[in-house]
């Protein structure tokens, strides 16, 4: 393509929002000129499904329960008054509760303890706003490793006792929170503290955790709703919380995400950057996400936005099932860093190897605060970087790969709220175009009871062992999950694990693996 007929490409699919100073460009997604009209009969279904949402429709049938994470940033458009009244007193609960914290000055530390939704939206938002002036630093347990938690511990040192505790979980029975929090308590008191008068909950109404909280009388605690599901809860008690006692303008982030939620709530599509970007994601990918979502923020402080992306790209639309019960097998793929540490990583294959993905761009105009430094003669770190940008998607296009380009003018709570917003009503436009529910997650409720039977099965091996059963002294996997009617090959696995981590457990290595003897003696 001709580089005049590029401008006007450009020129015709390059969309701003002036009064945000947002910016997407779809120019370099290669779809033809009836693309759109091809598509408007799912568009409309999408607009329409969304406004529904918005308005209270029940978006997850299998839990009969609605969908209202726009309704956080815009209280108004929330179905009743209750409703409305619980969202707006929550952020002033939160605003209050962190001055508090802020006036009283006991705690120069947060130890934020949740997994996936409940960590991947906070820990964004720390990394990209964080700075030596902020009233509170955070550390984070979102995982269950035993090594992970020790080196936060390391991490806080001595200053456990100034440490403010912050466990997350809607039904509070999430078992890698909880063991958080339990590894939590247990160095709270090693250093004899008290757990209770460090800790804070957010959780559901009549939860374990709020039941616990309460009855522990814990310095407060915080709602999650059914109606807001944990990879859009950042703009809940989730994320305003850590942001809010970090000293962030959780105002301005609410603010961000209600103006991108305005502006693509309109049905045109020209005018419409959430339904752009799920546009283009269906092009790239057939409708069928057979290309990968490369996320290539040229931004420091964006390097933890794909980790978030992937979390709300591929829960919400990683389905097996579409809405009418066909096996359609759904899901984008999605991975990335930031630029242009990637062009000395893996864009050298993005160029030259298999095409099976598309790019987007999110470029940071403003370079810094501080004074400019030439690194050359008129030439500053900044301008390499956006040299780099624009080289990296020249390129890449010059190899037939297609690109999408957003663009914020800096990195603060209000542009970092209109990301998230922008990205959340994508999501779901997309699904309505590929008619998945975007909105539920069988597939990780599957993983939590295979990973439950898991843990039954090492307690029953864990019994036999401690019997010297089935055999009077050493006993091979087969031999235990003969007696307690369990497969071979994850008994191996169990006795493996309980024998790395336990000095009584004996292991006589045998020629393979069926001829290892486990004991423990007497």
């Amino acid at each position: 393509m001709a580089t005049s007929s590029l401008w006007q490409r450009f020129q015709q699919y390059f969309l701003r929002y002036d009064e945000l100073g947002f910016s997407i460009d779809i120019s370099r997604m290669k779809f033809g000129d009836e693309f759109f009209s091809d598509m408007r009969p799912k568009i409309d279904k999408a607009f329409a499904a969304m406004h529904e949402l918005e308005a209270g429709a029940i978006a997850n049938p299998d839990e009969d329960r609605m969908v209202g994470h726009y309704w956080l940033r815009n209280p108004t458009l929330a179905p009743n008054s209750e409703l409305r009244a619980e969202i707006e007193q929550t952020n002033q609960r939160i605003k209050a509760f962190a001055a508090d914290v802020h006036r009283q000055k006991n705690f120069k530390r947060i130890l934020h303890i949740g997994i996936g939704g409940s960590a991947l939206g906070p820990q964004f938002i720390a990394d990209a706003l964080d700075s030596p002036d902020d009233p509170m630093d955070i550390s984070f347990f979102d995982n269950t490793d035993p090594d992970g938690f020790d080196r936060v511990f390391d991490k806080i040192g001595n200053e456990i006792a100034e440490t403010l505790v912050i466990v997350v979980s809607k039904s509070g029975g999430t078992k890698e929170t909880r063991n958080g929090m339990l590894e939590a308590e247990a160095k709270f008191k090693e250093r004899g503290l008290d757990f209770s008068k460090h800790a804070v909950a957010v959780t559901g109404s009549g939860s374990e955790l709020d039941k616990y909280a309460e009855k522990n009388r814990w310095l407060a605690r915080f709602p999650m709703w059914d109606w807001v599901g944990g990879r859009t809860s950042v703009m809940s008690a989730v994320g305003l919380l850590p942001a809010a006692l970090q000293g962030f303008k959780i105002d301005n982030l609410l603010a961000g995400a209600a103006a991108m939620d305005e502006r693509t709530r309109v049905p045109d599509v020209a005018q419409n950057a959430a339904m752009l970007l799920a546009l283009m994601w269906h092009y790239a990918g057939n409708g069928k996400g057979e290309k990968d979502m490369v996320i290539l923020p040229y931004k420091d402080q964006l390097a933890l936005f794909s980790k978030y992306l992937q979390q709300l790209v591929m829960e919400s639309l990683g389905k097996e099932k579409d809405l009418d019960g066909n096996v359609v097998h759904q899901g984008i793929a999605v991975y990335g860093n930031k630029g242009s540490t990637d062009q000395h990583a893996y864009v050298q294959q993005l160029r030259d190897g298999v095409p099976n993905f598309f790019v987007t761009f999110i470029e940071v105009r403003k370079d810094r605060d501080r004074p400019v430094v030439e690194v050359e003669e008129s030439m500053t770190s900044g301008d390499y970087l956006e040299g780099f940008l624009r080289g990296t998607r020249a390129a890449l296009y010059d190899k037939g790969r297609e690109s999408i380009t957003i663009g914020i003018p800096e990195v603060n709570e209000f542009n970092i709220g209109a990301l998230i917003a922008l990205y959340e009503r994508a999501v779901g436009f997309y699904g309505s175009l590929v008619n998945i529910n975007a909105y539920d997650q069988p597939g990780v409720e599957a993983g939590k009871k295979a990973a439950a039977n898991l843990l039954n099965l090492q307690n029953k091996v864990r019994e036999q062992l401690d019997s010297g059963a089935p055999h009077r002294g050493a006993a091979t996997a087969e031999e235990i999950a003969r007696a307690i009617d369990a497969d071979p090959e994850e008994v191996f696995h169990v006795l493996q694990h309980l024998a790395s981590n336990d000095a009584q457990i004996r292991v006589t290595a045998g020629e393979q693996p069926a001829d290892d003897k486990f004991s423990i003696p007497p």
